[in-house]
């Protein structure tokens, strides 16, 4: 049987131990410990991403570079997996639905996966600016005015806001009606919950959407990836959208929380920017910790050790970034860090996302000027998952605020570029006598807010 190895129970490299485990509450409460061992083994080393799942991690920010630069030796299809074609995968592993082929750009080489990148970018790239700004603030302002008026004073900003936020944005951006609205929420919710039967919901959800978009084609990214050039099928449209919806929406939770209660903390100097508090979560706390699968074509020699053709190698985005040979490093590194990723298959959105997170922040710290962490920054609970590098709450206390309401676009606030947010009393809107009750669905909820009903 195999043992269980953290850190603190063997010796760096004993052979006579099986793989470092990077899943459970051990790796999850301090996954840096696990990273100081690993290196200790090298720039890269084996560990179990999953019960019975052996992958390579690569821990070296110049190896990682390595890997994620050189796409024609260092293939994204995961159908070469070895052990999952060999049947030493087990079929009900939490590591099959993160690293399994599914027909996107995430999971594609070569001419295939320029096409599919290429629709992804393009439509990306007809997003205006302002308007994305002003759907992250309108969303910010509806899921602050729920519990910023409670009486309480108290919310844990990961359930309340820093969840839910990026599923509005994402609802309205792909041209959602409410109800439809309402069922990719809780699909793409439930497949990282691992509630049964999600992945249908969302697919169902996502199918019908398309359909609509046959019949009346909209100003949205949906309707933006079907008319594209490149021809997509429908399936292919819904994967994409899948892609979208689980590459964006998880990374800018962990990153809207961490960001916030990093600025929150006693840790953090007084009168530096939001942007700064958002870079500085992106080197240390790596949404996106450890993924992007890659399979050597051929067996490659790396550090004295082997990596055969179709293993699959995970690079350690968290691990890169703190990298110890950085440190001297970091400041003229600026904006080098690993957490969008690198090469070809770097994140196509990593602007807009950098975006949100800050002006999700800032509208939080703009609406409620006194919230304060209930409980300090080095004792919040991480998710025990190797995926992501997210916090599991985020309990805050604050003044009560009156709930806003909201009809037609959202007000945009204009500071100089950069400056922290203000810390005096927000302005106030109309007010509410109470934080709405959500009567349906919460995209639904929220387009009836935004109408005044």
């Amino acid at each position: 049987m195999q043992q269980s190895n953290t850190p603190r129970d063997i010796p760096p490299g004993c052979p006579a131990h099986g793989n470092i485990e990077l899943f459970g509450n051990e790796f999850g409460s301090d996954p840096e410990r696990h990273y100081d061992l690993l290196r200790s083994m090298g720039p890269s080393a084996p560990v179990d991403i999953a019960p019975g799942v052996q992958v390579e991690l690569v821990t070296g920010y110049d190896e990682a570079l390595y890997f994620l630069q050189n796409p024609a030796w260092f293939v994204r299809d995961a159908r070469r997996w070895n052990a999952l074609n060999e049947g030493r995968v087990p079929e009900d592993s939490p590591a099959l639905p993160m690293m399994g082929y599914r027909p996107n750009a995430l999971f594609s080489d070569g001419a295939a996966h320029a096409r599919l990148r290429r629709a992804v970018t393009d439509s990306l790239a007809t997003i205006d600016e302002l308007q994305f700004v002003r759907q992250t603030q309108q969303s910010a302002d509806y899921l602050i005015g729920r519990f910023g008026a409670l009486p309480r004073g108290q919310a844990d900003l990961m359930a309340d806001y820093a969840q839910p936020l990026p599923l509005l944005v994402f609802s309205d951006l792909f041209g959602c009606p409410p109800e439809i609205g309402d069922r990719v929420i809780v699909g793409i919710s439930g497949i990282f919950d691992g509630t049964a039967g999600a992945d249908e919901v969302l697919a169902g959800a996502l199918t019908e959407l398309i359909a609509l978009k046959h019949r009346q084609p909209g100003d949205d990214l949906t309707t933006r990836l079907m008319q594209h050039s490149a021809e997509l099928s429908d399936e292919e449209v819904l994967h994409q959208l899948v892609t979208l919806l689980s590459g964006g929406t998880a990374p800018l939770t962990a990153a809207i929380g961490t960001s916030a209660a990093l600025y929150l903390s006693e840790e953090w100097r007084s009168g530096l920017p939001v942007e700064d508090a958002v870079v500085q979560t992106l080197w240390d706390y790596a949404p996106i910790a450890n993924y992007a699968g890659h399979y050597p074509t051929h067996d490659v020699e790396l550090a004295g050790r082997t990596l055969r053709a179709g293993d699959p190698i995970l690079i350690s985005f968290a691990a890169a970034n703190t990298d110890p040979k950085l440190k001297r490093h970091r400041e003229q590194l600026s904006k080098a860090h690993l957490a969008f990723g690198a090469g070809p298959h770097a994140c196509p959105a990593k602007d807009p996302a950098f975006q949100m997170t800050v002006t999700a922040v800032e509208a939080l710290l703009n609406r409620l000027p006194d919230v304060e962490l209930r409980v300090p920054f080095p004792e919040l609970p991480w998710v025990p998952a190797p995926w992501s590098r997210s916090l599991v709450t985020l309990p805050v206390r604050f003044t009560p605020r009156p709930a806003p309401t909201a009809a037609g676009p959202a007000r945009t606030e204009t500071r100089p570029s950069g400056a922290a947010p203000r810390t005096g009393a927000s302005p106030h809107r109309p007010a509410a006598s109470a934080a709405p009750q959500r009567k349906s669905g919460l995209f639904s909820s929220f387009v009836a807010w935004i109408k005044g009903e």
